[in-house]
């Protein structure tokens, strides 16, 4: 199961990875929206992609508008893990597509539970 990680922060992709790579993720990373499509196309099959809004060359909504106008992703869930707390900002990506929100700052237990509420099949969850 491949989980895609998009962030122009690397300490923030490390910390996303150290929370979902032990729940049987192989983990993608990628620096800005456009690295992420690269990524999708070499990978095939992602289960879930947590991505950023705020990135330079292409941000988190305009990649998340990309990968719905593609049916062969469909499936695959999207969090938007984000400094965004704006509603009408909210109410854009959820209109885009994405499955979840998880606003910075963000525990581990916050966002596994997210990924849990859009079911997102992962096999190291304690329960």
């Amino acid at each position: 199961m491949y989980a895609l990680i998009i962030d122009d922060s690397r300490a923030m992709r490390r910390i996303l990875r150290n929370i979902v790579e032990p729940l049987g993720f192989e983990i993608l990373e990628a620096g800005n929206g456009q690295e992420g499509l690269t990524c999708l196309h070499q990978a095939g099959h992602v289960e879930v992609t947590l991505v950023d809004w705020n990135m330079p060359v292409m941000n988190g909504l305009e990649f998340v508008k990309a990968v719905r106008a593609d049916d062969s992703w469909r499936e695959m869930k999207m969090v938007m893990v984000t400094t965004e707390t704006e509603p009408a900002q909210m109410a854009r990506a959820l209109m885009a597509g994405v499955d979840e929100f998880v606003m910075k700052p963000f525990t581990a237990d916050i966002l596994i539970d997210k990924l849990k509420l859009i079911g997102v099949a992962a096999t190291g969850y304690a329960d």
